[in-house]
């Protein structure tokens, strides 16, 4: 299953690039317009790199460009003649690539900072490797794109995205360092996670097993556990906002649409608006419900832990608009439907995170936890469960019975045969349903 998020309103993760890691854009001026040479120069084969890294081209149609090249008999076609003829990318989209290598170049100059390479590129930001001179560290820096310098509206986010992560401190959150500005270039420092994103591992293995998935899940539960006791709700939980270390630490990212509970302001302007990836929004942002509380991140990693099991998200559909429906109304198809083999404690947690209302949800991360470590020590739950208690509802049937015998209808008295006709009946349908109870939970 692919993730090619349909968005939303919001801001993508800075995790979005899942290509691979890129050299520093200090030299990367491909000139899109003008070409290159016949055989191929170096800014031919940046531009190449450039262009298999934003997921334009494989090494295949690359390599297969640059051998048309060569066997090209026209001595003035160049490779990005080869490109665009051959249908590999528009000129539109090197235009992009040009301009985007041109603001890399002022990346390099953030005072105390030495930049190393580029780890990835969403539509909202690009992040850097680099050294932080001052500490000897790496770090992360994320720099939001020249184009949205100068609105106030992308500005106010990115700082609150950094002053939100600089509020929590934990283990399983990727730390922030500092924000500032250079000139008209504002950057976030953080932490920098030297691993994979959730997503890659899914991509790398199809599917994740029962314990690895809910261990993983674990980690973000306590991490969401600290954020909301701090007052803020994250609003995009995803794979690729997960972080894994090598030495599997996870760490929740990109806290670019995190929105404290107590901030009414932001709330009621962002009323009917829906903030999230469509594949893992809850149902409540998908309406632009005012009121967002812990609920709306159990579901968003609910839809994760979904996708790690199962190896496909919860829901899809042709457009976001139709994935987002589907959320707000479609039956969830319980993940060991899904996939044969899945535990019977995974599943239900899964079901109990994702269901449509929030209040029929894990109402804290205290009790999704507690659920989990149940679950991973193959013990009954203690707050999802598709069990039935027969018992229950064998009172209540049997309660009815006696109900009716007691209190017949208004003015027509029953003899004591109809009395214990009407009681053999009430008993009789009581033991089917309990039978039919029985098999269903049986076939479950």
């Amino acid at each position: 299953m692919s993730e090619t998020d349909p968005k939303s309103k919001g801001t993508p993760a800075a995790s979005d690039s899942s290509g691979p890691n890129s050299a520093s854009g200090a030299s990367a001026n491909p000139n899109a317009e003008s070409g290159g040479s016949r055989s191929g120069s170096a800014s031919d084969s940046l531009l190449g790199r450039l262009v298999i890294e934003r997921g334009l081209a494989t090494q295949a149609e690359i390599d297969a460009a640059f051998s048309a090249l060569r066997a090209a008999t026209n001595p003035t076609r160049t490779f990005v003649d080869v490109l665009v003829d051959g249908q590999v990318v528009t000129r539109r989209q090197l235009a992009r690539i040009r301009a985007e290598s041109e603001s890399d170049k002022s990346v390099l100059r953030i005072p105390g900072y030495q930049m190393i390479r580029k780890l990835g590129a969403g539509a909202m930001a690009s992040v850097y490797l680099a050294k932080q001179l001052s500490l000897d560290r790496l770090v992360a820096v994320k720099i939001l794109p020249h184009r949205y310098s100068t609105d106030a509206t992308f500005i106010e986010r990115f700082y609150k995205e950094g002053k939100a992560a600089a509020k929590l401190s934990d283990p399983n959150i990727v730390g922030a360092f500092d924000v500032g500005q250079v000139g008209d270039q504002h950057y976030f420092v953080m932490e920098y996670v030297d691993g994979e994103t959730v997503y890659d591992r899914i991509v790398r293995f199809k599917r994740l097993k029962d314990r690895d998935a809910l261990t993983i899940t674990r980690q973000v539960a306590s991490a969401l556990k600290h954020a909301h006791a701090a007052g803020f709700i994250h609003r995009d939980i995803k794979p690729k906002n997960i972080m894994i270390t090598k030495a599997n630490l996870v760490k929740l990212a990109d806290l670019g649409l995190a929105r404290a509970m107590s901030d009414k302001k932001s709330a009621e302007a962002e009323r009917h608006q829906a903030f999230g990836t469509p594949y893992y929004i809850s149902p409540e942002q998908i309406r632009g419900a005012i009121d967002l509380g812990p609920p709306a991140d159990i579901y968003g990693l609910g839809a994760t832990l979904y996708h790690m099991l199962t190896g496909r998200v919860p829901f899809e559909g042709r457009t976001p608009k139709d994935v987002m429906q589907s959320h707000l109304r479609k039956e969830l198809t319980p993940p060991d439907q899904v996939v044969s083999g899945i535990g019977e404690g995974s599943a239900e947690i899964v079901e109990m995170m994702m269901k449509k209302s929030p209040r029929d949800r894990y109402q804290s991360a205290d009790e999704l936890l507690e659920d989990i470590d149940l679950a991973l020590a193959g013990q009954p739950l203690r707050y999802a469960s598709r069990r039935i208690d027969v018992v229950d509802i064998a009172s209540d049937v049997e309660g009815s019975a006696e109900s009716e015998i007691q209190s017949p209808t208004k003015g027509a008295p029953f003899s004591g045969l109809a009395m214990a006709l009407i009681a053999g009946l009430a008993a009789l349908c009581g033991v089917l349903v309990l039978t039919l109870i029985l098999l269903h939970v049986l076939k479950k």
